[in-house]
């Protein structure tokens, strides 16, 4: 991983984490420990699944940048409606309070989704590469021009 991927993904991580544990604590005192056991589960599921999910799209980005929107939005998708699956499969569950893990699902979720908006917006990514252009050859120099020009 890049040295913007990592920030991107501990910009992300981070403050979802945060929510997470505040989300143990509160449904601990609200619902017991089961609201607390649906809490941890649900802010781990958004983490690891999020993280995974960067992983693979540094990777495309790294290997196939020009369709880098198409698998943005689809890896966007795909992670929330597989979310979506995990509240649908564990609605009916008695080993922990389901309503605080779809909260603490939510809110992880619009968390990770803020921070990685946020430090991206924040960083410059380069879009060309320096050095790429015409007259970055051999003998170029300020205010030469590219040896094709030259007559």
């Amino acid at each position: 991983m890049h040295s913007s991927d990592v920030a991107i993904l501990k910009g992300a991580a981070m403050p979802t984490a945060v929510v997470g544990a505040l989300a143990v604590v509160l449904g601990g005192i609200f619902a017991g420990s089961k609201g607390a056991l649906g809490a941890l589960i649900g802010a781990l599921l958004v983490v690891i699944f999020f993280t995974i999910g960067q992983g693979v799209l540094s990777y495309i980005l790294r290997t196939n940048a020009e369709m880098a929107t198409t698998f943005a939005l689809a890896l966007y998708l795909v992670k929330i409606g597989v979310l979506f699956g995990f509240l649908i499969l564990f609605q009916d569950t008695t080993a922990f309070n389901t309503k605080v893990f779809a909260l603490t699902v939510l809110a992880c979720t619009l968390v990770w989704t803020t921070a990685e908006v946020m430090v991206f917006s924040r960083q410059k990514v380069l879009y060309v590469e320096p050095g790429s252009g015409p007259g970055s050859g051999p003998g170029s120099g300020p205010g030469r021009e590219p040896a094709e020009r030259q007559s």
